[in-house]
């Protein structure tokens, strides 16, 4: 009887350690140190890369750079990496390098035939320049190895505590063999390191020349022959850092949809460029992505997004509802991502998509229920909301939605754009998108029918619908695209200006970004 008392306490015990150790490694972030880590290269072929094929392969599981004797390059040549651009990140590679010299190149300039301009993560064969910062077609050498550097506002270089002496750093490195290089650039602070040490920092203020954002690119020096491999290439993207003068800086990735319709209707790309680029020119808070022809390739494409704009087509064949990206976009929504759908964008079928987007923007486009006629909507006099500041109501032609599917009582929905539908809206029959009896009805009324939309959800987070935007044309209108360049700044949660983001837009602008006839 006592034995069975003490194999019982025992057996209790035991199964109350391993309860704590299950309950303690569930409390580990997943992945480890290797959380929020996705791979840009699939180790088997240079599928999202560019680069002149003379110099360039996937090989063994590594992506190769070479020159030889009868193959060198006239110049510095460089493989980009295409799927998107990096801001605030975490880059983990390894390198092996044979001869010559290479580096990482971040937050840089494309200039064309596979030459690259900006910040460098360096390394070599020899002794001298592994680790340091080196400014590609700039500022040259930016901090040297061991070193940690403030440069100001004139470009004046100031050096802090060293972090290590370069000697002893370079013996850390491996000649012939495989290293780890990890790149960190966060707000205007860019570190650098070697198998695991610290190799320099570089703390950049000065604004005129500094780059928060920018291409990824691997380099292949120009001179004697070499060799260089890329393995395990990983990409974190990080939240974005308050930079100073700037302060406090949001993320905004615009998604544009692939061709649908002939010149001047659904320019999704030309769209989406023309409002990225009045952002950037008079809303430098805001940083943005830009992807173009559907769902980004780009893994980490909305890691550390703060709003997210979609302008493509949608109904059944709406990209979110696809390969379960629902939960995908779920995920942001729950952690208060910002989401403005123009267009065909806010349209979604009742049974997929539909809950979600009442969840996300508070309506979308039902079929049977919401129309699409072309019509000359007449602005009613404008909410009093961040979204309209600046804004006085306007009349466009356009392919205006309405009688759109909201949350219940309007729950949390603040109509922004109303317009009441002329009776020649309904001069087509019934249809899932041209008629219905209870669109009828709310016409014969006279109703008035929210065009455009505010939603603030529960979790934070905001929601923007938009039906208009089917004429390219229409971006043209001063109040109109105010209107929505409003929204996107109130989506990213910074404050609207008081009258509203002002921005110029020429006819010449206007035509650029354009899809082919025909497309």
């Amino acid at each position: 009887m006592t034995v069975s008392w003490w194999r019982n306490l025992v057996c209790a015990l035991a199964l109350a350690m391993s309860w704590n150790a299950f309950a303690a490694a569930a409390d580990e972030p997943a992945g480890g140190d290797e959380a929020g880590f996705k791979p840009i290269f699939d180790g088997k072929s240079l599928d999202g890369w560019d680069g002149n094929p003379k110099f360039w392969k996937a090989e063994g599981g590594s992506i190769v750079g070479q020159t030889t004797k009868e193959n060198p390059t006239g110049g510095n040549t460089f493989l980009i990496w295409k799927q998107g651009d990096v801001d605030d990140f975490e880059l983990r590679l390894d390198y092996k390098i044979v001869g010559g010299n290479s580096g990482i190149q971040y937050r840089s300039k494309d200039k064309g035939n596979w030459v690259v301009n900006g910040y460098q993560a360096d390394f070599e064969a020899g002794d001298t320049y592994s680790g340091i910062n080196y400014e590609e077609g700039g500022r040259d050498i930016l901090a040297e190895r061991g070193q940690r550097v403030t440069i100001d506002n004139e470009g004046k270089k100031t050096q802090g505590e060293k972090l290590g002496d370069t000697k002893e750093i370079q013996a850390k490195i491996k000649k012939e063999d495989w290293n780890s290089y990890t790149v960190t650039a966060k707000g205007n602070t860019l570190t650098h390191q070697i198998n695991g040490v610290t190799t320099c920092e570089v703390i950049d203020n000065q604004e005129a020349k500094r780059a928060l954002s920018g291409i990824l690119a691997l380099q292949l020096h120009a001179g004697l022959p070499m060799r260089v491999e890329f393995k395990n290439i990983r990409l974190k993207r990080l939240k974005l850092a308050a930079v100073q003068p700037l302060g406090e800086r949001r993320k905004l990735v615009f998604v544009a949809g692939r061709p649908s319709h002939g010149p001047g209707d659904h320019e999704f790309n030309a769209g989406s460029k023309l409002l990225q680029k009045c952002l950037n020119e008079n809303v430098p808070q805001i940083v943005t992505a830009f992807y173009k022809d559907g769902w980004p390739a780009d893994p980490t494409a909305y890691d550390n997004a703060d709003a997210i704009m979609l302008y493509m087509d949608g109904g059944g064949g709406h990209p979110v509802i696809q390969r379960n990206r629902v939960a995908e976009i779920e995920h942001l929504m729950k952690h208060g991502v910002g989401l403005a759908c123009a267009h065909y964008a806010v349209e979604v079928p009742k049974e997929k998509g539909g809950p979600d987007f009442l969840n996300w923007i508070g309506g979308y486009f039902e079929m049977d229920w919401s129309v699409n006629p072309h019509w000359d909507a007449a602005i009613l006099p404008l909410p009093k909301h961040p979204i309209t500041r600046g804004v006085q109501p306007f009349k466009l032609n356009d392919e205006w939605y309405f009688h759109m599917r909201f949350r219940d009582k309007m729950e949390h929905v603040i109509p922004i754009l109303s317009a009441v539908a002329p009776a020649n809206t309904m001069n087509r029959g019934d249809g899932s998108h041209s008629g219905n009896p209870a669109v009828r009805e709310a016409v014969k009324n006279k109703e008035p029918q929210h065009l455009a939309w505010a939603y603030e959800r529960p979790d934070g987070g905001r929601g923007f619908g938009y039906t208009g935007g089917h004429f390219h044309r229409n971006w043209k209108d001063d109040n109109n695209r105010k209107l929505y360049l409003n929204a996107l700044v109130w989506i990213c949660k910074l404050d609207v200006p008081s009258n509203g983001v002002e921005s110029k837009v020429t006819d010449e602008q206007m035509k650029e970004n354009l899809d082919p006839k025909g497309k």
